[in-house]
């Protein structure tokens, strides 16, 4: 299965970015996870089919109408393990 990593700066916390990223994983029936890092950034690893993912991940570059993404740097990978639903970590 195709996977993505994703870590948005900018004004990305404290702004409902991490639900945001939940009600778009709902939407777009993907698998996988959304975390805070420490620097202030958000960090998202998503699993799904192939042009769903890929307008996910545009979704996130744009974020929710009080965040401010500054940069997106995307890794892609294939991975054989699927996690079950989507959900906040850390």
């Amino acid at each position: 299965m195709r996977a993505v990593n994703i870590v948005v700066s900018g004004r990305v916390q404290g702004v409902g970015f991490r639900a945001f990223v939940l009600r778009q994983a709902a939407a777009a029936a993907v698998t996988g996870w959304v975390r805070n890092l420490p620097d202030g950034s958000v960090e998202c690893e998503a699993h799904g089919r192939g042009t769903v993912l890929e307008e996910f991940v545009e979704v996130l570059r744009s974020g929710p109408r009080h965040a401010r993404v500054e940069s997106a740097a995307v890794q892609w990978f294939e991975s054989a393990e699927v996690p079950d639903g989507f959900r906040v970590t850390g």
